[in-house]
């Protein structure tokens, strides 16, 4: 199977309505990563210092090294940034759900007991925060089964959310594979939660941001000053309410280090936007973990179809007929590149129109010469395919007069003689009055310009078979 893993679809086009409590417009979530004792370092096994979101410019990892600024820098999040930030968060009475590298949690025992007095959820970060691209995989899910062991060990219980933040092409499927979380985190495509397919289970997804986020602190482009953080967060913020003031209410995720935001000068930012979303009215500000069990309850997965991932037979058989009596367009279909992007009705209506569209023209004449006469002998005989049956009753062909049976009958003799092939339309976007008046109209064509617009017609009803399937 020629499958692309990618889904560049996702909502698609109207997005769900993700009834927030209280009629919400916006989610503003906030999510706090600790990491402060996690990070790479000769004292925790390490091959060499941290080079990751810190204050130094340019910093670059020390081979075999300590690095003693780096360590400092880091130590500063857990010693002052983290109590700013608690004081910030629990004075405004905004829940933070905590990103915890386990081995950090294991080192600061203090601010564990001081998040769960805060009634914070306190999600996996992973074993270390560390790179993760080249690990091999059965190392990636041994660090993951520890890291649950040992952060329900620090914590008291297990975690419900994941997110590993540096990681590699297996941490979605190895963390899923687990069953043990009610979100998974190491995505950021998309403004709502989502239910992603992952063996045998569907696994709730919550999208996370790398952009409404400190660490741009402490790369480029990024933020130079907490009113440059506040700014961005603002424009965001007011996109998306305005989005749901109009019906479109989604989530926004904005996120936290101890050892970026907790500095003085930019923790002023956060501070500002804090003020500011609290003169709104219907604004939700959850942790992820209350995100996760909203979206279960109101959202819960649904077993659709997915084609993409079908065996040709069972392909063929589902969509053999979409195209009147012509089985050989799914057979061809199947062999695209085809991926969850196909699997709605627009999708898979445009990888069977390739095949039409690619076809000969004997090929195309052959489709449109499968096709019955409107109100013609098959309809009155009740041998039509099921699928035109339900079309031609639904525009009211099947309760003609005998003046209109005729009128019809005169108009199909005429078209097939002067064309070679039927009149074709696709019904249900029609009214009886509408179809003869179409007919009456397109039987003066020439042959190229009516082959051309039955061919059109041909994708559009295929178009609306599918809809009424997937």
């Amino acid at each position: 199977m020629n499958r692309y893993p990618r889904n560049m679809l996702g909502h698609g086009p109207d997005r769900p309505d993700p009834q927030w409590p209280n009629d919400a417009k916006v989610a503003v979530q906030f999510v706090l990563n600790y990491e402060e004792g996690g990070e790479n370092c000769l004292l925790h096994g390490d091959a060499g210092s941290e080079a990751f979101l810190s204050d130094i410019p340019g910093a670059q990892p020390w081979p075999g090294q300590r690095h003693w600024n780096m360590e400092s820098i880091y130590e500063y999040g857990a010693r002052a940034g983290f109590w700013r930030l608690h004081r910030l968060f629990t004075g405004a009475n905004v829940p933070v759900t905590i990103y915890g590298v386990a081995t950090a949690l294991a080192r600061s025992p203090v601010q564990v007991e001081a998040m769960k007095d805060a009634g914070w959820e306190i999600a996996s970060h992973g074993l270390k925060w560390v790179e993760h691209k080249d690990m091999p995989e059965d190392e990636e899910r041994a660090q993951i089964a520890e890291a649950i062991r040992l952060h329900t060990e620090v914590v008291g219980e297990p975690p419900r959310g994941w997110y590993t933040g540096r990681c590699s092409m297996n941490t979605v499927a190895l963390t899923a594979e687990t069953g043990q979380l009610d979100y998974i985190s190491d995505t950021y495509d998309d403004d709502l939660p989502y239910w992603l397919r992952v063996g045998d289970r569907d696994q709730l997804v919550i999208p996370y941001t790398l952009e409404a986020n400190d660490m741009r602190f402490a790369g480029a482009p990024g933020w130079v000053t907490g009113e440059d953080f506040y700014q961005y967060l603002k424009d965001a913020f007011d996109t998306l309410y305005a989005e749901g003031e109009a019906g479109s209410a989604a989530m926004m995720s904005i996120g936290l280090h101890c050892r970026l935001i907790g500095r003085p000068g930019k923790i002023a930012g956060l501070k500002r936007f804090l003020d500011y979303i609290a003169g709104f009215d219907g604004v939700w500000t959850p942790t992820r973990l209350q995100i996760a069990e909203h979206w279960a309850r109101v959202h819960p997965p649904v077993d659709a179809p997915r084609p993409s991932q079908m065996a040709q037979d069972a392909f063929v058989a589902a969509y053999g007929g979409i195209y009147e009596h012509s089985p050989w367009i799914a057979e061809r279909a199947w062999g695209l590149e085809l991926g969850p992007s196909h699997d709605c009705a627009a999708g898979l209506a445009n990888a069977l129109a390739r095949v039409f569209r690619s076809a000969s023209a004997d090929e195309r004449l052959g489709v449109l010469n499968a096709h019955p006469d409107l109100a013609g002998k098959l309809a009155a005989a009740k041998r039509l395919t099921a699928e035109s049956t339900s079309e031609q009753a639904s525009a009211g062909l099947d309760a003609l007069t005998d003046a209109e049976r005729a009128r019809f009958t005169e108009l199909n003799d005429a078209y097939t003689a002067k064309h070679g092939f039927p009149f074709i339309i696709a019904v249900r976007d029609h009214d009886k009055a509408g179809i003869l008046a179409a007919f009456e109209r397109r039987v003066a064509n020439d042959t190229e310009t009516e082959f051309a617009e039955a061919c059109r017609q041909v994708e559009r009803i295929a178009r609306l078979r599918l809809e009424a399937i997937l």
